[in-house]
């Protein structure tokens, strides 16, 4: 499994008035644990979408084991899980800075054509890193 790790640090913005990181706010933390994977990959989401193809989420699990709160540092864990003929799908953890497991999701992203809004198949330079 193909596994990427990064920091993120809880903004205050993110959270509510205790200090606890609102249930939203974890889909852009995971998104960027989606984007830098790809990243880590040797692929850019911005060329990607330059090139004419998107990666929306058509389906995510959350579960939200404990609260993130302000100011800690966050490392979000995206595994490649697999791939099929438009669809690929990854596994996320959220963990604080003591290693306690905060949050667990699974999304699953379509390849799709930009001019067309119709799945596709992953381009070749994709296809090539989910092996």
């Amino acid at each position: 499994m193909h596994k990427h790790q990064i920091k993120v640090r809880v903004r205050y913005s993110e959270t509510d008035q205790m200090g606890v990181v609102y249930h939203g706010n974890y889909i852009p933390y995971f998104e960027i644990g989606r984007v830098e994977w790809l990243r880590n990959k040797g692929v850019s989401y911005k060329i990607m979408e330059e090139s004419g193809v998107a990666l929306p989420i058509v389906s995510m699990n959350i579960n939200y084991k404990k609260p993130a709160r302000y100011d800690e540092l966050l490392t979000v864990t995206t595994a490649f899980k697999s791939q099929t003929s438009v669809k690929v799908e990854f596994d996320c953890e959220i963990h604080n800075e003591k290693n306690e497991l905060l949050t667990t999701a699974h999304f699953i992203l379509v390849f799709v054509d930009l001019l067309t809004g119709k799945p596709i198949q992953p381009p070749h330079y994709i296809k090539d890193i989910l092996v």
